[in-house]
């Protein structure tokens, strides 16, 4: 079972925004058959997530989503095996005023974006990446079938 801690710094959603998105993490965590895990999801500002992209990615500008993966192994560590405590996947972090642009840009609802937006920082918490063609075409692939398996599709006005 997945837990999710939710934090919005905007101060901005919905109670349904939030429990759309643990609905979806939820589902992509059992289509990829994640056990026992958990995964904090903060909503932020351009603003604020420009700061952290600074910070952490050397790239100051704006971005939508960034993920921090809690289980990537350093050199020399070793992955601890069969621990009853739940596994810690890490940290999502989406800027919600790009959500708001995207979902503009592309012409579909805030909601179907910010579903994209969890589904894609959660799989890149899983090591799934897009820096070639081969993996982003794997990526997004289950990004897609995540989303369309839950009726959540590209030019839905609705989310349900």
């Amino acid at each position: 079972m997945l837990t999710i801690d939710f934090i919005d710094e905007t101060a901005t959603l919905e109670e349904s925004e939030l429990q759309f998105v643990e609905k979806i993490l939820k589902h992509a965590a059992e289509e990829e058959r994640v056990g026992d895990s958990e995964v904090s999801v903060t909503f932020v500002t351009n603003d604020m997530i420009q700061a952290i992209n600074k910070e952490y990615r050397g790239k100051d500008a704006p971005t939508d989503v960034i993920s921090f993966a809690m289980e990537e192994l350093g050199e020399g560590e070793m992955e601890i095996v069969g621990s009853p405590e739940a596994r810690v996947l890490g940290d999502i972090i989406i800027s919600l005023d790009r959500t708001k642009e995207q979902a503009a840009d592309y012409g579909h609802s805030f909601e179907r974006e910010l579903g994209f937006l969890a589904v894609h920082g959660f799989l890149h918490l899983l090591g799934y990446d897009h820096m070639n063609e081969t993996d982003e075409k794997e990526m997004f692939g289950k990004q897609e079938a995540i989303l369309t398996s839950l009726g959540i599709t590209r030019d839905a006005h609705e989310t349900e």
